[in-house]
């Protein structure tokens, strides 16, 4: 498909509006239209898909999916998670305790998510926003990165967030974390000092 067509606004309306019709479709439809109508705007290496299982999570921003006998290794899009131990390597502050947030959403969503792949990073892994259907307070959706945000476990990776559907969304989550009285673990410690590289605002 021609770049020209995925940049046409009246071509992306039309995938929008069908998106927006399948929950009236009989579920094997679905999938099919879903599968569709976003493998023709997003990387052809992963198409978004209502049935990717997590089968483990690393750290604070990355997981591992599985669907039938085909696995990915997921990059949170636009956030970043303190590091934990990996051989020789140390953890970083929080690290355990990032992964540990990751794992309780992810019991949350019955380990199910939906995947929308953004771009491979150099490491092969998949980059991607991750959200899961729920209910309670997030509606029908929630963010995974909004969440991890939000609860201070994650910092806005501003520098490599542009590409991100939701940034705007995950810029306001970091807000809410280190609004007065600056209670969430993560954005109390110099992040700064424990990093090889560039975050986003940091608290003293």
């Amino acid at each position: 498909m021609s770049k020209k067509l995925l940049k046409n606004p009246a071509f992306l309306l039309i995938c929008t509006a069908i998106i927006a019709l399948v929950p009236t479709l009989d579920p094997r439809i679905k999938e099919s239209v879903i599968e569709a109508a976003v493998d023709a705007t997003s990387p052809r290496s992963m198409a978004l898909s209502e049935h990717w299982t997590v089968v483990s999570v690393a750290d604070g921003d990355t997981i591992t999916v599985r669907q039938g006998n085909e696995r990915k290794k997921i990059r949170f899009c636009g956030i970043d998670a303190p590091e934990t131990k990996h051989g020789k390597a140390p953890g970083q502050p929080f690290g355990n305790e990032a992964r540990e947030k990751l794992r309780s959403l992810v019991a949350l969503a019955k380990n199910q998510v939906i995947i929308i792949p953004v771009e491979t990073d150099r490491y092969g892994r998949t980059v991607a926003e991750v959200m899961a259907s729920v209910s309670g307070e997030w509606g029908l959706e929630m963010s995974f990165q909004e969440e991890m945000l939000k609860s201070g476990m994650a910092y806005y990776y501003k520098q490599y967030a542009s590409k991100c559907p939701n940034h705007d969304a995950f810029a306001k989550g970091e807000e809410i974390a280190i609004a007065p009285p600056y209670n969430k673990p993560v954005n109390k410690i110099d992040y700064a000092a424990v990093c090889d590289r560039p975050l986003a605002r940091l608290l003293s």
